[in-house]
């Protein structure tokens, strides 16, 4: 037991009684000999009331039922990172089969002209009762239709039930992809017309519709579709400020550079100014900036604040994109490199400009001719044209969602003949499901399919120890504190490393070797925020980090010093199985306590319930019809030690007469808490998932004892010390 500190943590609650002070004011020497004072009759109070050291003694007489197991880090890495780069690799031939099936459907597919009507049928996946269901993930039978969805924008009917009928070849694949893989939760098509086809169909839940909304759900809009649809670029967007484009033009431009920014991701680089005579900035940049979700926001408020005045000076703006875009001594994109033009048009082509800084064409020009006017488009439709762009006219707000997105297929065109070269799966960043499935990254080609991640806490690296992922922008794909404040938030959740944890100069040096892919160690110092927020405590914290293969992203475990162990259970006499049991059952309450169980996945059939006594009625029901060999036996062993052994403490403290205590409470890593007595347990409101739980965790990084105070609205005036035994 030396090698090793066990977290094992009994509580108590104290009633403290408020006190008078006399007429005198306390000196300095008095306060300290108070406290002196107060700390001795704590500490012992605490010693005698939560009996730990018995509960240390109680562990040591049962060394036979248990073994002390050490936590290698690395292979703990390395195995997690395996199984990571197993299944996206799993993943990514599943999009490779449903890619290569797409692009054979179409070549295949006999363009038709003309549709009969007894040939179009429609089904409203909105409001049809057979998907009404909320689907359960963890059933592995679901619904096998699929369901198509459209934006508001769409092409030429001919062209969208044409596209409809070639796509539907692809159910045959996506039914295939999930027999050979049934943890394949979604799989779907998007097309550059909008249409997506969703495999398993399902309810349509677009969490930004309400009934005071449109549903402006488009495929073309989301960031595994962008991030697919075009290789990174490095991009100027240039405004044109002028007195003529003054009013709703201007509002216009507004709106279009907002909408422009939105079809931007991490791996693109950007920047907005504008110009008449002179080029202005709209933001603080000097340069191109990471199109990240901050980034873009600052952009957008500073667009709002460009004011038209004077006249026109394309050489000018021109001169200015081309010179920014040149800038090598800054993080870039290094890949497609582009000038974006909105103005509502003029006179001059800025021929010699164009000459001169775009000869070899390196550069993609696109502009935009904002508003209704009468003005010449010919000079900027050749700037795009003469250029490798596109030219594009937004007369109204309904044209600007469509056209400020069209570019996009114009930068996938080398992609495609490229061919294979260019076939790279590609990973998102973090982002929120329109279908509600949570947070998500996404695999394309250009279809996907998505995994849903399960919270499954390992007991051997303890309540305290955790993985984290990032990609090679530093945001985190898997990490604790993954949390958005907003439900309803539909950017990519572009949190990094160091703002998801308590930053230091260690962490940021440990960030920048896992972008660079490296493999390593740490252990440092850090600050610890407690699981409920309230508190910072101080803890030791090893990293281990290493590169997840076939992959940009690197995985990381961080252990605290007393997870370097653990206990595993060897249970294997019956009757001691029999008799921990037995101190589990609801009708022991009153002789050890009342008891909780931590809901966690002990056996594949037994349902997880909110309700806890429920739980634990059926966690004992089914463990005696089946035995707990039927189950996951580590977990379900180490369960069955902690209740026997704890029930023993509770033995002791039923034994012992105290004055003013209110109650006592053990809680386990193996997943038991018992409160006595039974009468507190019956208003416990602490988590009983023990990995979750604030004062379990935060003991665990403390050797003194932990006063939690009461909270704001709490009716009675009690403060929690919390002990750790040695």
């Amino acid at each position: 037991m030396d090698t090793y500190r066990a977290r094992l943590w009994v509580f108590l609650s104290l009633l403290f009684q408020h006190g008078c002070l006399g007429s005198q004011f306390p000196t300095q020497l008095m306060i300290k000999e108070w406290v002196d004072q107060m700390q001795k009759e704590l500490v012992t109070l605490a010693d005698t009331a939560t009996a730990g050291r018995s509960l240390t003694q109680i562990f040591r007489r049962n060394q036979d039922l248990y073994t002390v197991e050490q936590n290698d880090a690395e292979e703990l890495v390395a195995r997690a990172a395996r199984n990571i780069e197993q299944l996206l690799r799993k993943r990514s031939a599943a999009l490779e089969k449903l890619a290569t099936a797409a692009e054979d459907f179409q070549k295949e597919y006999v363009w038709k002209d003309e549709f009969e009507d007894d040939e179009i049928a429609y089904y409203n996946s909105k409001d049809n009762p057979q998907l009404s269901s909320v689907v359960d993930y963890r059933f592995t039978t679901r619904i096998v239709a699929i369901v198509l969805k459209f934006p508001l924008s769409l092409p030429s009917a001919t062209i969208v039930l044409n596209e409809l009928n070639w796509t539907e070849a692809l159910e045959e694949v996506f039914k295939k992809n999930r027999e050979e893989d049934p943890t394949l939760l979604w799989q779907v098509f998007g097309s550059a017309t909008g249409l997506a086809r969703y495999y398993p169909a399902s309810p349509w839940m677009d969490a930004r519709k309400t009934p005071s909304k449109i549903d402006l759900y488009d495929v073309r809009r989301r960031p595994w579709y962008i991030q697919g649809a075009a290789s990174p670029k490095d991009m100027l967007i240039l405004v044109d400020a002028s007195g003529s484009v003054s009013g709703l033009t201007l509002k216009l431009i507004r709106t279009s550079v907002s909408e422009m920014l939105e079809t931007l991701s991490d791996d693109d680089y950007v920047n907005v100014v504008y110009f008449n005579t002179r080029v202005k900035k709209t933001a603080c940049f000097d340069h191109l900036v990471q199109a990240n979700v901050r980034n873009k926001k600052l952009l957008k408020d500073a667009v709002q604040n460009i004011t038209a005045k004077g006249i026109t000076n394309y050489t000018k703006g021109f001169e200015f994109a081309f010179e920014q875009l040149s800038v090598t001594n800054v993080s870039r994109a290094n890949c497609n490199k582009i000038i974006m033009l909105f103005t509502d048009g003029g006179e001059e082509r800025a021929q010699a400009i164009l000459e001169k800084y775009n000869a070899d064409k390196k550069v993609r020009i696109f502009t935009f001719s904002v508003g209704q006017h009468n003005y010449d488009k010919g000079p900027i439709q050749w700037m795009a044209c003469s250029n490798k762009g596109y030219f594009y006219e937004i007369p109204s707000i309904g044209a600007i969602r469509i056209n400020t997105q069209e570019y996009l297929d114009v930068l996938g065109r080398p992609m495609v003949l490229a061919d294979k070269q260019a076939k790279q799966v590609q990973w998102t960043n973090v982002y929120l499901d329109a279908l509600e499935l949570g947070l998500v990254i996404t695999g394309t080609l250009p279809v996907f399919n998505k995994t849903k991640s399960k919270d499954d806490r390992n007991g051997e690296i303890g309540p305290n120890g955790y993985y984290f992922a990032i990609d090679p922008n530093g945001y985190v794909l898997l990490h604790p504190n993954l949390q958005p404040k907003n439900p309803k938030f539909q950017e990519p959740v572009t949190l990094d490393f160091l703002d998801a944890e308590l930053e230091n100069d260690i962490k940021v040096e440990i960030r920048r070797m896992m972008i660079d892919g490296e493999t390593g160690e740490q252990t440092i110092r850090t600050l610890v925020k407690s699981q409920d927020e309230r508190y910072i405590d101080r803890g030791v914290r090893t990293y281990t980090w290493a590169p997840v293969n076939g992959t940009d992203y690197s995985l990381a475990l961080v252990l605290p010093k007393y997870s370097e162990h653990f206990i595993q259970a060897k249970l294997g006499d019956d009757m001691k199985q029999a008799m921990s049991m037995e101190t589990l059952q609801l009708e022991r309450f009153d002789e050890y306590g009342y008891t909780f169980i931590s809901p966690r996945e002990y056996c594949k059939e037994l349902k997880l319930s909110l309700n806890n006594t429920q739980f634990l009625l059926d966690f004992n029901q089914y463990i005696d019809r089946y035995t707990p060999n039927a189950c996951n036996v580590s977990l379900v062993s180490r369960l069955i030690l902690d209740a026997g052994l704890t029930a023993e403490l509770v033995k002791v403290w039923s034994e012992q007469t105290m004055d003013g205590i209110v109650a006592r409470f053990v809680a386990t890593d193996g997943g038991v808490t018992r409160v006595y007595p039974r009468s507190v347990g019956e208003d416990w409101i602490e988590n009983p998932e023990t990995y979750e739980s604030s004062f379990y965790k935060r003991t665990l990084d403390n050797d003194v004892y932990i006063f939690t105070a009461p909270s704001f609205n709490s009716p009675l005036d009690l403060a929690w010390i919390t002990f750790s035994g040695p």
